[in-house]
């Protein structure tokens, strides 16, 4: 900790400087080909709209923020040099690095930074604007933000992937064009800028030789749009493709089996069924020995040796084993002679239509098996498959009911994850429960951590008490990795399910 010059001395400062590495000598050779497991779509190249985590694929790529996690750090200076806080935890003040420029060469300024975050209407929009007073230009290298009360966790959503609100776009640039001339054509301050986009079959980025951090190994970064996993992984064989996302059950054990090829295993994300409708006083959701038994019903270590050779981690929460303040529920056994029990004492000795089961096409297959298991106990689901990016914008827009199978890969800790999943008014939210809305807000505005850690976890208690959700795996990554590469950035960052920091990623004899 220090202070930083030009600081006011009421501010107790909270310093993080970097180290920065100077650029390379060697200037950027190759090309390296991922192929991704989903559809890529515009809305992703702008760090505005962030309604869920994967777009961080390409933003890592084509962006930068004021601070973010890098390799052995879960917040690190970026374009900010050095960032401050006050003693009573209202002023937030950080100094931009010098001589940092935007892909079209444009200086990065603290006016692109207060643009960003007024611009910024992704999942977290509602609760970074409630609590942020104002954005202060101080100098072009400096910006302070002004809370309007005590918020413990700002930077955990403004520095980390939380949000997205840190992330910088140029404010001219994105004046001149618009928001819908910036998706066809976004400029950044990342380590690769932008060449083409192709929908539904790739994006192509160049290397950006004056990014700040150092000169990027790779000339060229392909990502190309294969959703079968079979197809992705004949890529891989055939040497069409470096690194395929996503590969699962038979043919991830088909990876590792085969010479020249690599398994690489991360574990980015928590999985779980949402029951959408269990604040509906008429709905079968609503009683809580319904949801019980949709969790007993769950044959969960099957699931993980189909769906990733065993090595997800079978959890009891929703909030992912990593993060602070997580509470270790315990997992629910599996227990279908239970779980036919429970539903005939609420009623339903028979079974009952459940309506529809809304996934991502991308876990499909394990949320079929999910639907087959609720089904042999009497909960009947009709799959309805939909690509990510409308599934999460409907889920938000709260209009997939029943049962929702939900994912996350966000940055945070629980009461960031429990917001957004959990309380009443969260993005992915349909209903809450007030004594749990009160802890949340009781915990919002506590400083002390150990105070905070209790409310936390009593939080945590009640909602695994309640069969809230059905938590299904802290999921395993199984990404393949061909013979050409170096280093692939998987797992560079921790908690991170892609390749990053772009810059990193090398090609053998390169």
């Amino acid at each position: 900790m220090r202070h930083l010059r030009g600081l006011s001395a009421a501010l107790l400062v909270l310093v993080i400087s970097a180290i920065a590495v100077a650029p390379g000598d060697a200037a950027p050779e190759g090309q390296m080909i991922w192929a991704v497991h989903t559809t890529l779509v515009p809305a992703w190249f702008d760090p505005a709209e962030i309604i869920q985590q994967t777009p961080f694929m390409v933003l890592s790529a084509t962006h930068d923020a004021l601070v973010k996690p890098m390799p052995g750090k879960s917040m690190a200076p970026g374009l900010a040099e050095s960032w401050s806080a006050s003693p009573d935890g209202l002023v937030y003040e950080f100094v931009l690095r010098k001589g940092v420029k935007f892909h079209n060469g444009e200086p990065v300024t603290a006016e692109d930074v207060k643009f960003s975050f007024e611009r910024y209407r992704g999942i977290f929009a509602k609760t970074l604007k409630e609590r942020v007073a104002t954005v202060e230009i101080l100098d072009p290298g400096r910006v302070r933000f002004r809370l309007k009360q005590p918020w413990p966790d700002f930077m955990t959503f403004y520095g980390t992937r939380a949000s997205g609100a840190g992330w910088i776009v140029p404010k001219k640039y994105v004046e001149k064009v618009g928001d819908d001339g910036y998706k066809k054509a976004p400029i950044g301050a990342g380590p690769y800028r932008f060449v083409s986009f192709t929908p539904g079959v790739e994006l192509v980025l160049e290397a950006f030789d004056q990014y700040w951090r150092k000169t990027p190994h790779v000339k060229r970064l392909v990502f190309r749009v294969i959703p079968d996993h079979a197809t992705r992984l004949a890529a891989l064989k055939r040497g069409d493709a470096d690194i395929v996302y996503l590969i699962s059950g038979e043919l991830a054990d088909e990876v590792r089996r085969t010479p020249g090829l690599a398994l690489k295993t991360v574990f980015p994300s928590n999985h779980w069924l949402s029951f959408a409708d269990q604040f509906d006083a008429k709905s079968p959701w609503h009683d809580k020995r319904v949801r019980l038994a949709a969790n007993l019903a769950l044959d969960r270590q099957t699931l993980n040796e189909a769906a990733t050779l065993g090595l997800s981690k079978i959890t009891g929460s929703i909030v992912p084993s990593s993060f602070d303040f997580y509470w270790p529920a315990p997992p629910y056994p599996y227990d279908p002679a239970r779980a036919r029990r429970l539903l005939a004492e609420a009623g339903y000795a028979s079974g009952f239509d459940a309506g529809e089961f809304f996934c991502d096409l991308q876990v499909c297959s394990w949320g079929e098996a999910a639907v087959t298991h609720l089904k042999a106990v009497g909960i009947q689901l009709k799959l309805r498959p939909f690509e990510r990016a409308a599934l999460f914008k409907g889920i938000a827009e709260k209009r997939y009911r029943n049962v929702v199978y939900l994912f996350s890969g966000a940055s945070g800790n629980a009461a960031t994850w429990l917001e957004a999943f959990a309380v009443s008014g969260g993005t992915y939210v349909y209903g809450g429960y007030p004594d749990i809305d009160g802890l949340f807000r009781e915990q919002a505005a506590e400083l002390d951590r150990a105070k905070r850690e209790m409310i936390l976890h009593r939080m945590q208690q009640l909602i695994h008490e309640r069969a809230m959700f059905a938590p299904i795996w802290d999921f395993a990554f199984l990404h393949g990795v061909g013979p050409r590469v170096e280093e692939s950035g998987l797992g560079l960052l921790a908690g991170y399910g892609f390749s990053a920091p772009y810059e990193d990623v090398k090609l053998k004899g390169k």
